[in-house]
C-alpha cells in the first residue's frame, strides 16, 4: 500500500489516518521524529485494513443468509440467529458464538477456504446455541455434517484445528495453534 505523509507545524500531537483508494494518507504533526511516526503509521494502516476487509467481507448479507440454510438444513430451523459476520481479530479461533446474544462471528481467514469448510464452521458454531459447551451432544449435532471429519482434515493441515477426537478431547498432540472456541 502507498502511504503518503504530511507533516504540519499546526498539529500539535495527534496523527491521523485514512485510507483513499490504495492510499494511505497521514497527518502528522512536523515534530514527531520518524522512528516514532513510522511505528504509528503501521498501526494505523493495519487497523483501516482490518476495518476495510471487514466491511467488504460483510458488504453483503451472504453469510447469514447461509447460517440460515444450514439451520433450516442440520436444525429444522429451530435456532434464531441475530447475527453472523466475519471479523478480523481472531488470530486464534475460527469462528465464536455468543449464546445469549445470539451472534456468530467468523475469522475473516475463513473467506477464502472452500464452501463445506466454512459450512462446517457455521454448524459447529450454530451448534452452540444449542449446547454451548463441547460435550457430546454438542458433537452429535456437529457430527451431522456429512463433511465434517474432512473439514476438521482441511482446518488442522491449515493449523487452524486443533488434534481431537468428535468428543471433544483435546489429543495429547494438540500444540499451541489449537483454536480456542
Amino acid at each position: 500500500m502507498k502511504t503518503q505523509i504530511t507533516r504540519s507545524t499546526r498539529r500539535k500531537s495527534t496523527v491521523s489516518a485514512r485510507l483513499v483508494g490504495d492510499v494511505l494518507e497521514i497527518q502528522a504533526p512536523d515534530t514527531i521524529p520518524e522512528a516514532e511516526l513510522q511505528e504509528i503509521v503501521e498501526k494505523l494502516g493495519m487497523r483501516l485494513l482490518k476495518r476495510r476487509t471487514r466491511r467488504e467481507l460483510n458488504q453483503t448479507k451472504a453469510l447469514l443468509q447461509r447460517a440460515q440454510e444450514l439451520n433450516r438444513t442440520y436444525f429444522k430451523g429451530q435456532l434464531q440467529i441475530a447475527s453472523v459476520e466475519y471479523v478480523t481479530n481472531q488470530d486464534k479461533r475460527f469462528g465464536s458464538c455468543s449464546p445469549h446474544t445470539h451472534t456468530i462471528r467468523i475469522s475473516h481467514r475463513l473467506a477464502s477456504v472452500p464452501p463445506w469448510v466454512r459450512d462446517y464452521v457455521l454448524i459447529h458454531e450454530l451448534a452452540h446455541l444449542v449446547h454451548p459447551n463441547h460435550g457430546k451432544r454438542f458433537w452429535s449435532l456437529v457430527n451431522k455434517y456429512p463433511l465434517c471429519e474432512r473439514a476438521r482434515g482441511y482446518l488442522m493441515a491449515l493449523g487452524m484445528e486443533a488434534a481431537s477426537d468428535s468428543s471433544g478431547e483435546e489429543s495429547e498432540q494438540a500444540g499451541s495453534g489449537e483454536i480456542e472456541e
